[in-house]
């Protein structure tokens, strides 16, 4: 069978590419939550899986700009060229690289939403401070025109009949993704740690779906998810009871502090429950121990990422 020229094109490209973009729109969600919009030509082929689906921020240097990684020059498009050549600036012409999720993307529009949250001094912090329509910088996200432009997303719950997401505010903008994603007939819910009260996000979701938005009012990030999550597992004893694994599990914690906590296996056939856990490591990491060491959920049942790590810069 023969090969059209669109097809070999789709197959060859990476996954992800860099768009160069600009803010078209600072727009304040609550005290600290803010979405920034961003546009920009090439938009038009940007992914449109959503989710949890991750994306990379290069942000500008403070009298440097933007380095030139080869963002516009079409070879690096294909070979991921990019990378290697940021990898190789020099520390001080490097610009600053971030994790976030796409909160929304609309390709006809050519417009990408990504929600922060506003806290830290770390570079992306400063730059958000500042934000304002006109400022570049370059986003690494999904090639709708690649065939793996659907990596990149940890959320694979199979067939579960009940899901649990638990998240600090940095996992809120992609637990408000998933959420508005799911179909009417699927069980879900979420809790979601956000700094304080006025922080409740509005979200467009079905009536099977509860979210319960749990203030922290001063404490850790992170600090108030564990007694939350055990507090819904004491309420839903008849959806816990049926997912626990037939034999003790032991989870080994990271020793090492800078190691990516990050396990997101996908919930086999028939499961009871799938539970999404993310944010900040620590806290995650207490959450999933607690999940399968001590209630006994199979840890194929859980998936758990560690999105950043207390006393590290944002």
């Amino acid at each position: 069978m023969l090969t059209s020229p669109r097809q070999v094109e789709t197959d060859s490209r990476p996954a992800y590419r860099p768009y160069r973009v600009a803010v078209a729109r600072v727009t304040p969600l609550t005290g600290h939550f803010t979405r920034v919009t961003f546009t920009g030509p090439d938009l038009e082929t940007f992914g449109t899986l959503g989710l949890d689906q991750r994306i990379n921020l290069v942000f500008p240097l403070e009298g440097i700009g933007l380095s030139d990684c080869g963002w516009d020059e079409p070879q690096p498009l294909p070979d991921g060229h990019w990378y290697s050549r940021w990898r190789a600036l020099p520390n001080d012409r490097r610009n600053p690289l971030r994790v976030y999720t796409v909160r929304a993307v609309r390709p006809q529009l050519r417009e990408l939403d990504v929600d922060f949250v506003v806290h830290g001094d770390g570079p992306a912090a400063r730059w958000l401070a500042a934000a304002a329509p006109g400022d570049e910088l370059i986003v690494i996200g999904p090639d709708a025109l690649s065939e793996k432009s659907n990596i990149g997303s940890d959320w694979h719950p199979g067939a579960a009949r009940n899901l649990l997401l638990v998240g600090d505010a940095t996992a809120a903008p992609a637990i408000a993704a998933i959420l508005e994603s799911l179909p009417p007939e699927r069980s879900a819910h979420a809790i979601i740690e956000i700094p304080d009260a006025a922080d409740r996000l509005d979200l467009t979701h079905s009536s099977r779906v509860t979210v319960d938005w749990v203030s922290r009012d001063g404490a850790h990030p992170g600090a108030r998810l564990l007694p939350a999550v055990q507090h819904w597992i004491a309420e839903r004893s008849d959806v816990v009871g049926s997912t626990l694994a037939d034999a003790p599990q032991t989870v080994v914690d990271a020793t090492d502090p800078d190691a990516i906590l990050w396990e997101v296996p996908e919930a086999p056939g028939g499961a009871a429950l799938y539970a999404w856990v993310a944010g900040e490591a620590g806290a995650i990491t207490s959450i999933r121990r607690h999940l399968v060491r001590d209630v006994g959920i199979d840890r194929g049942q859980v998936a758990f990422m560690g999105y950043w790590r207390l006393g590290r810069s944002g």
